[in-house]
């Protein structure tokens, strides 16, 4: 009979012992070896499996196992070397075993993002620099890293983007960071973050997560606005809760959808430059975007001055 080596590889990101059907029943009917203890170890055990730790286990020590399967529970790195160790031994000497790799268990969307937070939590606590900042000091990066993101954006450089979502993250998750040292009745988390995320994004698509299904956009950005202003307490001036401190033609541009979704007269431009601007961007429609355009001139300038 051809002795089977299983490497079993499991997320240390689940539960220990969050295993799929076919993992327990390698692990309940055949030895585990692993190279260190470790909490899935100790569920394991507690299951009924019968693991033995190897320190120091080499490819030999799988191939020299008196059992005809052998399983191996890798460890948090996935043993990379041992199993490629195993698989040149093999490649050489095929007859000497198979090799099966099975996966116990496997991150869902997003589990990385708990690295993150223990990237963040780690930095906040051993870093002299970052123990020293508050939401107030941190501002202005996250305005930075929102600005490098959209240049990347606008780029269509989507390395970039990738690298510079990745930037926005860190803002958001040191601020979530910080906040868990504030004042008992003001102290909030990134789970708070993420939770009131949820509910938002539930409450204000409803016809994605309730009853009520339209494909009309109109409709959809109308609904949005409404349960907007009735979060923010109802009856509102009209353009109550627009971010003022927006680049200029982003917020102008804002500001007249506001209005021409409200029923707003039109703004009358001064004879000003602002006023000049404005006129601008009100004849520019809804779906142009004065900022880009604007910083897409001065690169095509700034390129055609460059030597």
């Amino acid at each position: 009979m051809t002795r089977r080596i299983v490497l079993l590889v499991t997320s240390p990101r689940m539960p220990a012992g969050l295993l799929t059907a076919a993992a327990w029943d390698v692990v309940r009917a055949h030895p585990v070896l692993a190279g260190a203890d470790s909490e899935q170890i100790v569920a394991l055990r507690a299951a009924g499996a019968t693991v033995t730790v190897v320190p120091d286990a080499t490819a030999a020590t799988l191939l020299d196992a008196a059992q005809p399967v052998a399983v191996w529970l890798a460890g948090p790195g996935g043993d990379e070397f041992l199993a490629r160790e195993l698989g040149l031994r093999l490649a050489r000497e095929p007859g000497l075993a198979e090799l099966e790799l099975m996966y116990g268990s496997w991150d869902p969307p997003g589990a990385r993002l708990l690295d993150a937070v223990a990237v963040t939590d780690r930095l906040q606590s051993s870093d002299p620099w970052r123990r020293e900042q508050t939401h107030r000091t941190l501002a202005k990066y996250l305005l930075e890293e929102a600005y490098e993101a959209y240049d990347a954006i606008v780029a269509g450089d989507h390395a970039a983007v990738r690298d510079e979502m990745g930037d926005v993250l860190l803002q958001v998750l040191f601020h979530a960071q910080l906040a868990q040292e504030l004042p008992e009745d003001e102290r909030w988390n990134v789970d708070d973050v993420a939770g009131d995320f949820v509910a938002k994004m539930v409450r204000r698509n409803p016809h994605v997560f309730a009853d009520s299904t339209t494909e009309d956009i109109e409709e959809i950005i109308a609904t949005w606005e409404r349960v907007k202003a009735e979060e923010k307490g109802g009856s509102r001036a009209p353009l109550d809760g627009v971010t003022w401190s927006l680049p200029s033609l982003t917020l102008a541009a804002k500001l007249l959808t506001r209005a021409r979704r409200r029923g707003l007269p039109e703004p009358v431009p001064s004879d000003t430059l602002g006023g000049r601007l404005l006129a601008l961007v009100a004849a520019a429609g809804e779906d142009a975007d004065a900022e880009a355009a604007l910083r897409e001139e001065l690169h095509r300038y700034a390129a055609s001055v460059t030597p």
